[in-house]
């Protein structure tokens, strides 16, 4: 592909990253022909030439001398539309859209090997981080144990507020939505969606397999409280939301995306505000560590540039790992140890522990710390949406490598 002529879809924070860093870029060989948007006359902070503009996906879809498809529309229906199109028609395609391809995965692998055409998303993932490419190039091996971090910079904005400037969870969530890191509804971010998407698309690069994202335990921060983040710091840690996928066994591995007590020990202590971390660790190189901003319109941006050049020169997913003879399948037949704070709701009649290490019982609010089966956790979460519930995994896993 010797010069790139971009199909944009989207126009938003991101788009708008896009247009300007394929601007101020060199080096690209590439320029924006055409944007779609839904709405016309929506005011934008970029200026852009009029003529570039339109209202319709054929204009694109269907004009022969765009050779590339740039995707970042909120919409996941729409962007699998758009995205299967493209590829439909041999043209490639980079995707900013995580809940469309969590969704989707599949269907577009087989997509991509049938029209013999790329389509990449590394922005989809973690923002900056260049998570996807390096878990399919330098970790295409079976010696990868676990990828664990933090995948959302908004709720990581929001709890970095609580513990390192003691907000109230309330205020930081106001100021996160003031400064654009967190949406009006802020739900997708804070009830975990968005870490729960990603990891889906990490796994799939990790470990060659693909888990449906209804398939996978996931709990959010909206309900943390005072006494959680009192706790917390009584026992000198941190709660963070951690999304991962951890290897148990040669034969199985599992995943879920919870809020977890972080120690001072760990990579992930340390990461605040925006910013996002992912710890990678395998059987001969123990951890490696990648951080960097996980969100925002000109990081974002940067990574759909990264991926832009890669088309440049060639560059596609070559999917190896699910072509390993022996990929380890998905299970939930593990053991957890959590904690579980709750008012009203009477939690041992709600779950399940297998044994109780620690319980506090208080006229405010009571505790209970105990081993429970993560199938337990996925076979009750409706009844763990109380409001008056909140539950924080404690670490078990390679607790003996890191000492």
């Amino acid at each position: 592909m010797s010069n790139i002529k971009i199909g944009l879809f989207g126009f938003g924070v991101v788009g708008q990253g896009v247009y300007e860093v394929i601007r101020k870029s060199k080096n690209a060989h590439a320029e924006i022909a055409k944007i779609c948007v839904h709405d016309l006359s929506k005011p934008r902070s970029v200026e852009v030439d009029p003529s570039l503009m339109t209202d319709k996906a054929e204009d694109i879809l269907n004009d022969p001398e765009i050779n590339l498809i740039v995707e970042v529309i909120n919409n996941a229906d729409d962007a699998f539309s758009i995205v299967k199109t493209a590829l439909e028609k041999g043209v490639p395609v980079v995707s900013g859209s995580k809940a469309m391809l969590a969704n989707h995965l599949p269907e577009l692998i087989e997509l991509q090997k049938k029209h013999n055409v790329a389509l990449l998303y590394d922005a989809s993932s973690c923002g900056s981080i260049p998570v996807i490419r390096n878990l399919e190039e330098y970790y295409d091996n079976d010696l990868l144990l676990e990828v664990k971090g933090i995948l959302n910079g908004s709720s990581n904005y929001i709890l970095s507020r609580v513990f390192d400037h003691k907000e109230p969870y309330e205020s930081a969530l106001r100021k996160a939505q003031e400064l654009g890191f967190a949406e009006t509804d802020p739900s997708f971010d804070i009830e975990g969606y968005d870490s729960l998407f990603k990891l889906v698309i990490i796994t799939m690069h990790a470990l060659g397999t693909y888990v449906a994202p209804e398939e996978i335990f996931t709990y959010g921060i909206s309900t943390i409280h005072d006494s959680d983040i009192q706790y917390a710091r009584e026992k000198g840690v941190k709660i963070k939301l951690v999304a991962q996928v951890v290897k148990v066994n040669d034969e199985h591995f599992t995943m879920f995306v919870m809020p977890e007590f972080v120690y001072p020990s760990r990579y992930i202590y340390s990461v605040d505000d925006e910013y996002n971390g992912v710890v990678i660790r395998g059987e001969c190189y123990d951890r490696q560590f990648m951080f960097g901003k996980g969100a925002g319109s000109l990081p974002t941006a940067s990574s759909i540039l990264s991926d832009v050049m890669a088309r440049l020169h060639g560059y596609r997913y070559e999917y190896k790992k699910q072509n390993y003879l022996q990929k380890p399948d998905y299970t939930t037949d593990i053991t957890l140890k959590i904690y579980v704070r709750y008012s009203e709701t009477n939690i041992q009649h709600v779950l399940d522990f297998e044994s109780i290490h620690e319980q506090y019982i208080s006229a405010e609010s009571n505790y209970v710390i105990g081993e429970i089966k993560l199938s337990e956790l996925i076979a009750k979460r409706e009844k763990l949406r109380a409001k008056d519930l909140f539950i924080a995994n404690i670490p078990i896993f390679f607790l003996d490598r890191d000492n």
